[in-house]
């Protein structure tokens, strides 16, 4: 593809490889696979359908499904009429789903089963009894590189899901890069073990296009299942894999991944997402001689900006795994300068449109993450400045949580920590009934089960007469820590702190 990355569009890439290598394989799902030829006009036929039902550009087109060859051609067909796609993993209940839609004020909702009562919402299924479409599509393929692609729903600190707006310029400055720099070609497989509402899927997808390889998709019910995942890498013949650290941990543990021989196709390995224990990457930089190993690092706001080859040099490291150095055409620094510790801030083509509903992102982001740089120049991740935290490699801002406890009846407030890290991670919540209830740990994970994904409902909870807080009167998260970290008292034994930061 001759194009420069920054007046391409992301419809040209499926577009592009079906004229390249029509019968090469695209997407693979199970026993399914479709070629990129047989994509491209399943792309087109639901851009049909998708324009009967009202959709233009800029029209965002919420995707509440589970991964498939039929979601991915819907992306596609959104695509290709310059509309915006918001996928939602089906683990996100009903009325999240809605606030997520209401928020971006979508025109459709495709599920795999639709939404009892939203006019808006239609299933997967009905699209295919639309007519095929006539010779010449309805389609507005007027975008521009600037324009929205799609959206991205984290969890918000404001107790609201927070959608991260990436335009076709901000995917395809990181893709082309990643393509490069991994070597992508049409002979590669690239498994898919994200969700497609986390932005390491964007590799996956965009990154196969892109070079004319074939995507795998793992489906979210294999996705920590560490002997199903080993065997997936293996029997499917993956050559580059892409996850976050906590999925090869699971697979090292749980799944025998380096018990043997190498997987014998795999060539590249990334992960990102969360810290990845140097131990680890080091039992996997030993065991696997001939695999490139990066560590890829970005929030969703930047997606990938920074890069680092685990290589044998690393085997003597001592410090710990660092993230590496500006990537992407990304300019990276730490704020303020000269200090040993600084926010990383970053400023270049992959940086968001900024978050839907808010005014646009205006210069560098600020990330929140704090860094240093070690003796060779590269970036070391060191923490974060705010609450927000990772549970494996899910962004999860603790208030989101909260809001969602302190709505419950028998509830009167609560404070959420993350406790443990990688695989040992678990979300606790100390609560303080309201008057007269007793709120049992069970009934509380079954409603955020009702308003939350999987991944965001509590593992434990500790009932507390009042939540410790700080002189000023903000929770003390330390103490809230310290808390939930005790064996358990008496229930409502008054809980304090004596912190005054």
């Amino acid at each position: 593809m001759n194009q420069h990355p920054h007046t391409m569009l992301l419809p040209t890439l499926v577009r592009a490889a079906a004229r390249r290598t029509p019968h090469a394989a695209a997407v693979r799902d199970g026993a399914a696979t479709v070629t990129y030829a047989q994509l491209d006009v399943l792309a087109d036929r639901y851009a049909h359908a998708l324009a009967e039902l009202g959709v233009g550009r800029r029209d965002r087109v919420v995707l509440w499904t589970a991964k498939s060859i039929d979601t991915v051609a819907v992306m596609q067909a959104a695509l290709r009429l310059g509309a915006v796609y918001v996928p939602v993993t089906p683990s996100n209940p009903g009325p999240r789903v809605q606030r997520i839609a209401e928020g971006c004020a979508a025109k459709l909702i495709v599920a795999d089963e639709p939404l009892p009562g939203d006019t808006r919402s239609v299933s997967l299924a009905s699209l295919h009894t639309l007519p095929d479409p006539p010779s010449e599509l309805p389609h507005d393929v007027s975008a521009t590189p600037d324009d929205c692609a799609f959206i991205l729903y984290t969890s918000g600190s404001t107790g609201e899901p927070k959608g991260v707006s990436i335009s076709h310029r901000n995917v395809l400055a990181f893709v082309c890069w990643a393509v490069d720099e991994t070597g992508l070609a049409p002979a590669d497989r690239l498994a898919n073990h994200a969700p497609f509402n986390f932005d390491l899927s964007v590799f996956d997808l965009y990154g196969a296009f892109h070079a004319g390889a074939c995507v795998d998709l793992l489906p979210a019910t294999l996705a920590f299942a560490p002997q199903a995942l080993t065997r997936f890498m293996v029997e499917r013949g993956i050559t580059v894999w892409y996850s976050v650290p906590s999925a090869l941990q699971l697979m090292t543990t749980g799944g025998g991944l380096l018990d043997g021989d190498p997987p014998p196709a795999l060539r590249v390995c990334v992960f990102a997402g969360e810290p990845f224990p140097l131990a680890d990457v080091l039992r996997l930089r030993a065991a696997w001689p001939a695999v490139r190993l990066f560590n890829w690092y970005g929030p969703t706001e930047t997606n990938v900006c920074t890069s680092y080859e685990v290589t044998d040099r690393d085997l003597t490291r001592a410090r710990p795994l660092p993230i590496g150095t500006a990537c992407s055409g990304d300019r990276v620094w730490l704020d303020p300068p000269g200090q040993e510790i600084g926010e990383i801030v970053v400023a270049g083509p992959t940086v968001m449109l900024g978050y839907w509903g808010q005014p646009p992102q205006q210069g560098p982001y600020r990330t929140g993450d704090l860094g240093r740089l070690d003796p060779d120049g590269n970036l070391e991740y060191v923490g974060r400045r705010d609450h927000m935290v990772k549970v494996r490699g899910h962004r999860v801002e603790p208030s989101e949580i909260e809001t969602v406890l302190a709505a419950h009846p028998a509830v009167a407030a609560a404070a959420v920590v993350v406790i443990g890290a990688g695989l040992d991670s678990r979300i606790h919540a100390a609560v303080v009934p309201a008057d007269g209830k007793k709120p049992t740990t069970l009934a509380l994970k079954a409603h955020c089960a009702a308003h939350l994904p999987t991944y965001m409902v509590v593992d434990a909870v500790r009932l507390v007469a009042e939540l410790p807080r700080t002189a000023n009167g903000k929770i003390d998260r330390t103490a809230v820590t310290a808390l939930c970290e005790r064996p358990a008292t008496q229930p409502l034994r008054p809980e304090m702190s004596n912190s005054r930061v």
